[in-house]
């Protein structure tokens, strides 16, 4: 169904992404029933608030990782992430989060063997394909192959502001365009994903690379990095997101805030269900 011309933007967050944040930015001295942590629950749903009422989106989406297996990613790339080590209480919330953002009546996307990015990049590529608009809200830079004039980033900043991220910024910031993004971290690397990227390649010499050939494919059909190619080959695809898994139609819709409440109030996160019952009264 096409977007209606007083239609608002089809908002997708990043769970994990914001999480994590939240997890970081709010006291752990935030708890919930039964001496649980909470700290991440408020704190993203915080998050949530303050960017549905400074976009008043058409919906929300969020897309999840599952920790509990392994993505595909980390089938096809030995390493792929590895090293990372994450609390207890982050763990816990991570898993009860889509259960508690579901109670607003948003949709999102978790398991499968994918990653909460496949889910985003889907999500988003569909709202541009049924010629609606997607703020895509994440501070994971890999978002910026997404970018284009109907998606754009929304990277948090400090103090609660954000950067909004056009293909122009994309450029600005790696020196390539949107859809080489996946060709620029192939050939850089990824140090916080694990992934190696080419030897002696960084950021600059990646953006001369990919401005002289335009594609990595290029690059490696010129002659370059001949004994690492299909290292390379493999690199842009673990870096390039899944845009076709199928989702369900996300229809517009006001978040739930009542429903919201509820569950917070049963979880005794008193305070955030007083404010998610004033979001609801008004």
């Amino acid at each position: 169904m096409a977007p209606r011309a007083d239609e608002g933007p089809l908002l997708v967050i990043d769970g994990d992404s914001f999480a994590h944040r939240a997890y970081h930015g709010v006291p752990k001295s935030v708890r919930r029933a039964g001496g649980k942590a909470g700290n991440a629950i408020l704190g993203f749903t915080n998050y949530v608030v303050r960017l549905i009422e400074a976009e008043k989106p058409r919906a929300v989406f969020v897309g999840w990782d599952k920790l509990s297996e392994a993505n595909w990613r980390a089938k096809e790339l030995d390493g792929y992430q590895g090293g990372r080590e994450m609390d207890d209480e982050i763990v816990e919330q991570l898993d009860v989060l889509p259960e508690f953002i579901g109670s607003f009546g948003f949709l999102y996307g978790k398991g499968n063997a994918l990653e909460a990015d496949d889910y985003v990049a889907s999500a988003a590529t569909a709202e541009e394909k049924r010629g609606g608009t997607a703020l895509v809200a994440s501070g994971d830079r890999d978002m910026y192959q997404l970018v284009s004039d109907r998606i754009t980033v929304i990277q948090p900043l400090k103090a609660g502001e954000v950067a909004r991220i056009d293909p122009a910024g994309v450029v600005e910031r790696y020196g390539v365009l949107p859809e080489q993004v996946p060709d620029f971290i192939a050939l850089r690397g990824d140090p916080s994903d694990k992934i190696p990227g080419a030897k002696g390649v960084g950021a600059v010499t990646a953006a001369s690379l990919l401005k002289r050939y335009g594609t990595l494919e290029a690059a490696l059909a010129d002659g370059k990095f001949a004994s690492e190619a299909e290292a390379l080959r493999l690199y842009r695809r673990i870096a390039t997101m899944v845009r076709d898994v199928k989702l369900p139609a996300i229809e517009s819709a006001r978040p739930d805030w009542a429903s919201g409440a509820a569950l917070a109030r049963k979880w005794e996160l008193n305070g955030l269900a007083d404010r998610l019952e004033k979001l609801a009264a008004g």
